[in-house]
Parts: structure tokens; C-alpha cells; sequence
């Protein structure tokens, strides 16, 4: 494997994830430490073989828009600056102490990827599912099965965010209007032989209070063969809500698309999105696997808020998707928090039980402030978490490591890791490239980018081969 940076240098980091919050840090890093007259090497490590994180396994296969922030990061990552190193995953294949051996500080950006909880009854019966896991599915992660029990007609998901949205979508989607994304072949298969019908979406608050944006929002009005419907009884006046919508332009949006459904013809359609608010889930039942899900009815307080109104409804559904947020996972070696899922901080500097600074360790992206924000917010938490480490130079180059940038090489190698770096990730992106190429396009004629290779196994051998596509 190659890598190329310097292999000394005054400031050596490690960055642990490769996902947006990871390449913004060191790509904002390296531009500070070279104003203060230092020079940097950094290298970013992932557990996956390649870079990205939810940006490649979190964001659903037909939203290329969002996608192409790949452009902006595989030019960092292209720049020479950082050296990624993929297939490493940390707590198993190094931990802190090896960390702390080879580098002046550690930035650890792995984001949230676990489904946060829903405490109700039945939330765990067989047919209830973490949007995070299908997501993961759907987007050809190398860690998951590759199969999908897709056996219900009716199918709920609860919460009124962009992630409801796109599992909601991508459930009711016909899957030959997907093949022009990059969606693996056993995906497109488990899709095919769902014989859903009808796909209900429920938030707890009212309509103009949900966490979609407006583009995700109208972009339901237009998947083919399957008909929008949203009820009168989920629209109440509200004055705090009145004037929500009339102080904020985005809400006004969604009220006023949201609003013009009302009045929309159902097509006939064989499929059905469902859009209910005020809609608060109470329990998942059924004898020995989903049945159908209760959820109290909601209204509104008059401060933005909602209450119960005692009202129960009951929905037969076979399966239940809940999406409700992500939460952070906690790392070897590294200070957690439990309740809120991530890990302690003072604006970035990683903090033990009693607040105080754990000298070289750096928190940035979700994991640091919890699965909220969108591309913007990532940039601006991964500045104020790197002025603080730059802010730490003088201690942090005290640190005693090793003398040679390329021992975390040797290490890796001794331990028997196929890592993969980035000359390996460019044979893979053209490998999936050149199987999108000679791949089936949409019903609309659209060809495919790429198609995804899913198995780890196969990533690295591709990755390391250097040799199987020209670049």
C-alpha cells in the first residue's frame, strides 16, 4: 500500500471516521496548523474500506443532489493532505494506547449510527425495524445481511424527519424507478418482491411543526404509480402555529405544500403514501409478531407544544419502522455519555467525569453534539473543535510519539490488517463505475453511476489489487 504524506512532520493527528466530520476537521485543520507556521500529517481512519460514512451509507440511493457533497470531500482527500486508511477499525485493530503511540492528538468523528430508542410496548415483536439497520441495508452496507424481510402490504414508520421520509419512499418506490442509482442488485431483488400496498407515515405534532425540508417534502408528489394522501382531521388551527408559519419561510413552505394536498384526486395508483399527524405512538401489538400499531391522538397547547387527548386509534400494519433519530455509540478507552449518546466535551476537547480536558483527545461531527444538523453545521462544529486543538500546540507537541509517521504503517501490517488507502478506493470507485455502465437503466432511460460492490471481503481485494481497472 502507498501513503503519501510525510512521514515527519512538527503535528501528527489521527482522525477516527472518514464521513463528512472527519475530512471537514482535517481538511480545516490542516489550513490552521499551516497559518500558525506548522506543518501537519494526518491521517483518517474508518472501519469501513472506504470513505464517506453516511454519506455513502446513510443517505438513500435516489437523492444524488445530496450525494454530490462526495465531490467536494474526495477533493480533500485527493489533496494530499490527509492520508486515509480504510478498514481499521478502532477498539479491535488499534486502540488508544497504539493511538497515543504515533500521534499528537486523536479527533474522533464516528458520528451516531444506532437507531435511538422508542419506549413502547411491542417495539421489539418481529416486523419492527430501526430505520437505521434498513437504511444500512438499502444503501449496500458491507456489515449487514444482505437480505430484508419485505413481506408486509401495510407498513407504518413513525417520525417526521428527512429519514422517515426516505424509508418511506424507498418502501413505497417501484424498484425499476431506482435502477438509475446505485442501488446493489440485492436490493433491487428484496424491493421486487414486496407486495406493499400502502405506506403510513405518523408524527406526534401537527403539520406545519415537522422536521422535513421542503425539497425531501415535495419530492413525494412525484414518485410514479403512487398516490399522496394526507386527511383533514390532522389540519387544526392553531394561533402559535398561525404564527410560526407567517415568521418562518421555510414552514411556510410545507404548510402551503402540505396544505395544497388536501385538495389532491387520488390517480388509482396500485401504491399509497400515507401522511398522519397528531399521531402519538403508544404500542406496537400483536401475537407474537406486528399486528398493527395504537397511538393516541394529539393536539395542540397553544405554545408549540402537544397533549394527549385521550383518543386511541388502532392501524393493522404487518411490519413498523421507527425513526425517531440516531444515537452515538461509545468507544474503548474514551469518556461517554450514556443519556445523551455521546462523547463529553467542552467545544470539542473531550472531557472526563469530573469536566476536565483528556489532554489529546478531540470529539467533532455527531458524536460530539448529538445526530442534529445538517452539511453547514458539520463545518462550523468541525472549526470550533480544531481551533481548540490548534489552541493546544504547544502541549500537544510535547507529547512523546513516534518518531516515524509510517510505524502505524508497520504496525497495521504486523497485526495482519488489509487496510486499504486512497490509490485503493479510486480502483474501487472505477470498478462500481464500470459495473454501472454496463448495468440496466430506469424506465425513464437513465443509466446508472455505479453500482455498489457490498461485500467487505470483496472491497478490500478490489481496493488492494491496484490493478483490476485502469484509473
Amino acid at each position: 500500500m502507498t501513503a503519501a504524506l510525510p512521514t515527519t512532520s512538527s503535528l501528527r493527528v489521527a482522525i477516527i471516521g472518514a464521513g463528512p466530520a472527519g475530512i471537514y476537521a482535517g481538511n480545516i485543520l490542516t489550513r490552521l496548523v499551516r497559518e500558525a507556521g506548522h506543518e501537519v500529517a494526518i491521517d483518517v481512519f474508518d472501519a469501513l474500506p472506504t470513505p464517506y460514512g453516511l454519506i455513502r451509507y446513510g443517505v438513500a440511493p435516489d437523492h444524488p443532489r445530496i450525494k454530490g457533497i462526495v465531490n467536494s470531500l474526495h477533493e480533500m482527500l485527493a489533496g494530499g493532505n490527509l492520508r486515509f486508511l480504510g478498514n481499521v477499525r478502532y477498539g479491535a485493530d488499534l486502540d488508544l494506547a497504539d493511538l497515543r503511540a504515533n500521534y499528537h492528538a486523536v479527533i474522533f468523528a464516528t458520528g451516531a449510527l444506532s437507531d435511538a430508542p422508542l419506549a413502547i410496548p411491542g417495539i421489539d415483536l418481529p416486523g419492527s425495524f430501526g430505520a437505521a439497520d434498513f437504511v444500512s441495508w438499502y444503501d449496500g452496507h458491507p456489515d449487514v445481511p444482505r437480505s430484508w424481510p419485505l413481506d408486509a402490504t401495510d407498513i407504518a414508520v413513525i417520525g417526521n424527519g428527512n429519514v422517515a421520509l426516505d424509508v418511506a419512499r424507498v418502501l413505497a418506490k417501484h424498484p425499476d424507478d431506482l435502477l438509475s442509482t446505485d442501488i446493489p442488485a440485492n436490493v433491487y431483488a428484496g424491493l421486487a418482491g414486496s407486495p406493499v400496498t400502502d405506506v403510513h407515515i405518523f408524527g406526534r405534532r401537527g403539520p406545519s411543526q415537522v422536521k422535513f425540508t421542503p425539497i425531501e417534502l415535495r419530492e413525494l408528489a412525484d414518485i410514479p404509480d403512487v398516490d399522496l394522501v394526507v386527511y383533514a382531521d390532522d389540519f387544526v388551527p392553531d394561533e402559535h402555529v398561525a404564527q410560526l408559519v407567517a415568521s418562518n419561510n421555510q414552514v411556510k413552505i410545507m404548510s402551503r405544500t402540505l396544505n395544497g394536498w388536501l385538495t389532491r384526486v387520488p390517480s388509482g395508483a396500485s401504491r399509497r403514501l400515507h401522511l398522519h399527524f397528531l399521531h402519538a405512538p403508544v404500542e406496537v401489538y400483536g401475537d407474537g409478531r406486528v399486528e398493527g400499531i395504537r397511538f393516541e391522538r394529539t393536539e395542540h397547547t397553544g405554545d408549540g407544544g402537544v397533549r394527549g387527548t385521550g383518543e386511541i386509534l388502532d392501524y393493522p400494519v404487518q411490519a413498523v419502522y421507527r425513526a425517531v433519530g440516531y444515537r452515538g455509540s461509545a468507544l474503548l478507552d474514551v469518556p461517554f455519555d450514556e443519556a445523551r449518546g455521546v462523547i463529553p466535551n467542552d467545544g470539542g476537547r473531550v472531557v472526563d467525569d469530573a469536566g476536565l480536558p483528556v489532554p489529546g483527545l478531540y470529539a467533532t461531527g455527531w458524536i460530539k453534539r448529538g445526530p442534529v444538523g445538517l452539511i453547514g453545521h458539520t463545518k462550523g462544529d468541525a472549526l470550533e473543535t480544531v481551533t481548540r486543538l490548534v489552541a493546544d500546540l504547544p502541549e500537544l507537541q510535547a507529547w512523546n510519539i513516534a518518531p516515524d509517521g509510517d510505524a502505524i504503517l508497520s504496525l497495521l501490517d504486523e497485526r495482519g490488517i488489509r487496510y486499504t488507502d486512497w490509490a485503493g478506493w479510486i480502483t474501487l470507485d472505477a470498478h462500481e463505475r464500470a459495473l454501472g455502465a454496463g448495468a440496466a437503466a430506469d424506465t425513464a432511460g437513465t443509466p446508472r453511476e455505479r453500482v455498489k460492490v457490498v461485500s467487505r471481503d470483496e472491497q478490500v481485494e478490489i481496493a488492494r489489487s491496484e490493478s483490476l481497472l485502469p484509473l
